[in-house]
């Protein structure tokens, strides 16, 4: 199996089980929904009624499995009582707290709320998993909550890997208490026969592996359930999200390429009037050579501004257009094919590091091609068709590609690092100061960045993110 496909199949498949955490406004809202206004009235109750079982109804005889009241094993469970009426006291303290936090969450940072919620939902998990050793074990009726945990930190988790390890700490927990339980049972029955009273209940402790690993199955399959609910529902979410943003982005393009263009249309016309006047002015005046000179810079500048209106207009076709899927790489080498055309032998060496397996970009094909071009053919122009170019591509987290052209060219000077992306600022004599401005442009109204680092007598790179939008479903 070819190297590509793999690394382009492991890529797809961690996309599909990897969701995006929601925007920090949906997980908050998710988050005042389940932890504060169902959680924290079940708790109140569930605390209320586990307090009078703890210190009221239950007794040691209660809870030893053989009815057994010999000294060691009475203060075995008594021991075990009491470690767990202390842990309830600790638990109920730490629930307040973390109640108010709750009532507050909006005045704190989103991270703070988010580790807030993991801690309290292990703690949940240790807490129920105590219970289970006064209350039956592993056949415990509080299995049932431990479900609902599952349930309640896929909603309350937004975060693939700290929901994954909430999660496992709740069926740990299950299965420490279900073993513990276990061997605090087996001593009873060294010296029991079948004369005993409690025999069949005694015997079956051996038989508990059976339901033990049922239960903690379910545990497992709730949890795989719960996050394969989450990456669909993840998905339908993100797909809503690009087609709204699609659309946003088409309409804002499109009214700034009319705009555009109806700047240049009535900007032109004029132009082409004073440049036809200034020439018949200039072959019907016969002296006076101030007078042509004056006509000549007319003329010039007539003409630059007309160059620069028709890059203008250029600039606006490219606001317009068909978003599409863009493979990366093969840009790249039609836009080098573009500058370099092997016909014409320039001396340059293109040296290519280009990841596979890239996600493919959700762009417009004319955007990235006007951005790839314009940066090489200023490399081309500031090495003067001699040096090296080096073009590399990467894939990197939050699911984006990053590519980088640099070149070992003359550099640009630090002064002027800061305005080269502005609009007509340009170092050469007859540059528009268009070219960089399109690519900061273009690669910003499709989510990207663009950065420059340069060095004098030592090259320039461009860096340029791109986020890539694989779930968007192209119209026809």
């Amino acid at each position: 199996m070819p190297s590509g496909f793999l690394e382009n199949w492991v890529l797809q498949w961690r996309d599909f089980w990897s969701p995006s955490a929601p925007r920090p406004a949906v997980q908050v809202e998710r988050l005042e929904f389940m932890e504060r206004r169902l959680m924290l009235p079940v708790k109140a109750a569930g605390l209320a009624i586990v307090f009078y079982y703890l210190f009221f109804a239950i007794r040691v005889e209660d809870i030893t499995p053989t009815r057994l009241v010999a000294s060691e094993t009475y203060q075995y469970w008594t021991v075990l009582l009491k470690g767990v009426q202390t842990t309830y006291l600790f638990y109920f303290i730490l629930n307040l707290a973390a109640g108010f936090f709750l009532f507050s969450m909006r005045q704190f940072s989103f991270a703070l709320v988010q580790w807030l919620v993991f801690v309290v939902g292990v703690l949940d998990a240790l807490f129920v998993a105590a219970l289970t050793l006064v209350t039956g074990g592993f056949d415990s009726i509080l299995f049932w909550i431990l479900l609902a945990l599952v349930i309640r930190n896929a909603v309350s988790i937004g975060l693939a890997a700290p929901q994954i390890m909430a999660n496992l700490i709740v069926i740990g927990a299950y299965m420490v208490a279900g073993v513990v339980d276990v061997s605090m049972q087996k001593p009873e029955m060294e010296n029991v026969t079948e004369a005993h009273p409690y025999y069949e209940e005694l015997a079956g402790v051996s038989g508990t592996a059976e339901p033990f690993i049922l239960r903690v199955s379910l545990l497992l399959l709730m949890t795989i359930c719960c996050y394969g609910v989450q990456v669909l529902f993840d998905r339908q979410r993100r797909a809503e999200e690009e087609s709204m943003e699609f659309s946003l982005r088409q309409q804002q393009m499109q009214a700034t390429g009319r705009l555009a263009a109806e700047i240049a249309h009535q900007l032109k016309n004029p132009l082409g009037i004073i440049n036809n006047a200034a020439f018949t002015l200039q072959r019907t005046v016969k002296e006076g050579k101030t007078i042509t000179q004056q006509i000549s810079i007319i003329r010039e500048e007539v003409a630059r501004s007309d160059r620069i209106i028709t890059e203008l207009m250029g600039y606006a076709r490219l606001s317009e257009g068909r978003v599409e899927r863009v493979e990366i790489n093969e840009e790249l080498d039609r836009a080098t094919d573009q500058v370099f055309p092997p016909a014409l032998h320039f001396e340059v060496a293109l040296h290519r590091n280009y990841a596979t397996a890239l996600p493919s970009l959700l762009i417009q094909r004319a955007h990235i091609s006007e951005v790839f071009i314009n940066i090489l053919h200023n490399a081309r122009e500031a090495m003067q068709g001699k040096g090296n170019i080096w073009l590399s591509t990467a894939y990197e987290e939050n699911y984006s590609v990053v590519v980088s052209l640099r070149d070992d060219g003359p550099g640009i000077a630090p002064q002027h690092l800061e305005k080269i992306f502005e609009p007509y600022f340009t170092t050469k004599e007859k540059g528009s100061g268009l070219g960089l401005a399109i690519v900061k442009h273009n690669t910003e109204i499709n989510g990207g960045t663009v950065k420059v680092h340069s060095e004098l007598g030592k090259g320039t790179e461009f860096v340029l993110n791109f986020p890539a939008k694989s779930l968007f479903k192209l119209r026809k």
